[in-house]
């Protein structure tokens, strides 16, 4: 991998801002609620997302420090990688759709998975330490999804927007339910704790399934979950950063899962969440994709909009609240981050 970092313009300021302590100009980066997003023309096309060679995913991971000048880079492996270590049949549909070759939707489906190797990691810890050598003193930020996101990957077998199959199972089988989340939970919270044993500074916990649940679903049937990802940190003094997609109701709880800061989607003004949350969580987000494809004056005040709401919390880290719009001109991210630097005092 032959690439070259661009030191942060604030440098030290991501992690501070993480655990609280403000910078006079907010950190950028594009990181998003539903994981790493894959620019077009960045290494790395549809077809090998769920690859597991280090050194593409390294590559991929520093692109956007290099091209923009980011504060931070999150390790940009598919948050499905872990399963296919972990011996799942994965693959990638025509529409660019996560596929299961053999769903879970019974008991005994939840019993034939076998309890998680952390061996198996291997891969992702080497793409940390790639990643690192080439970002300098850039911190990384490793990444997994939840255990709601992974269980209904699993039970749905590919893409749901309601996830009703999922949710039938809560219900209807709540003893495999429970077993399954726990599996999922044990497997993204090793991921993370590999992540952070080969240098990650910082973790990220996405959840972007989570808007398919009820506030009272979550706190009884997933949120119990999640801290047992979390769990598998106790002992290291890294930041935890939480986040999903359609989470407005349930912010507070992403929180008090054991985040040291919530992500914001961009359904949220970043001064309500902060009143969901409370004043002593940074937050991270503020930028609606869709104005990225916008006029430039367009963006330009949605910027400032988004850097003004955002006073309000304990800190802010400018993010996107969903995913990058396909086909986007790389000139408009290095764009925002002039615009962020340049605006926010």
């Amino acid at each position: 991998m032959t690439v070259s970092a661009v030191p942060p313009a604030t440098p030290g300021a991501f992690l501070a801002a993480l655990r609280g302590t403000r910078a006079a100009s907010p950190p950028v980066w594009f990181a998003g609620p539903a994981g790493p997003p894959v620019e077009a023309g960045a290494p790395g096309e549809r077809g090998s997302v769920l690859e597991v060679d280090p050194a593409r995913i390294a590559g991929r991971t520093v692109a956007p420090v290099v091209r923009h000048g980011a504060d931070a880079a999150l390790l940009a492996a598919h948050v499905a990688v872990p399963l296919r270590l972990a011996g799942v049949a994965l693959d990638i549909d025509a529409d660019g759709g996560l596929r299961v070759a053999e769903p879970v939707r019974t008991g005994s489906d939840v019993l034939q998975l076998r309890p998680f190797d952390p061996e198996r990691l291997g891969p992702i810890r080497e793409a940390v330490v790639l990643a690192l050598a080439a970002l300098g003193g850039t911190p990384l930020v490793g990444v997994a999804a939840a255990p709601f996101t992974l269980a209904t990957l699993l039970i749905e077998g590919g893409p749901s927007r309601d996830r009703l199959r999922s949710r039938t199972m809560m219900y209807d089988d709540p003893h495999s339910w429970a077993a399954l989340l726990n599996w999922c939970a044990d497997v993204a919270g090793e991921s993370l704790r590999a992540q952070i044993a080969a240098g990650a500074a910082a973790v990220q916990l996405v959840d972007p399934a989570l808007g398919a649940l009820s506030r009272g679903d979550y706190f009884k049937r997933v949120l119990p979950h999640t801290q047992r990802v979390f769990s598998h940190l106790r002992g290291l003094d890294v930041p935890i950063i939480h986040t999903g997609i359609g989470t407005g109701e349930v912010l507070d709880l992403l929180a008090r899962a054991g985040a040291s800061a919530v992500g914001v989607d961009r359904r949220i003004p970043l001064d309500t969440a902060t009143e969901r949350v409370g004043g002593e969580v940074p937050l991270l987000g503020g930028l609606d994709p869709a104005l990225l494809s916008a006029r430039g004056d367009l963006l330009e005040a949605h910027l400032h909009d988004a850097l003004a709401r955002g006073t309000v919390a304990r800190a802010h880290i400018v993010d996107l609240g969903g995913a990058l719009p396909p086909g986007l001109n790389p000139a408009v991210l290095t764009r925002v981050v002039e615009l962020v630097r340049g605006g926010a005092r």
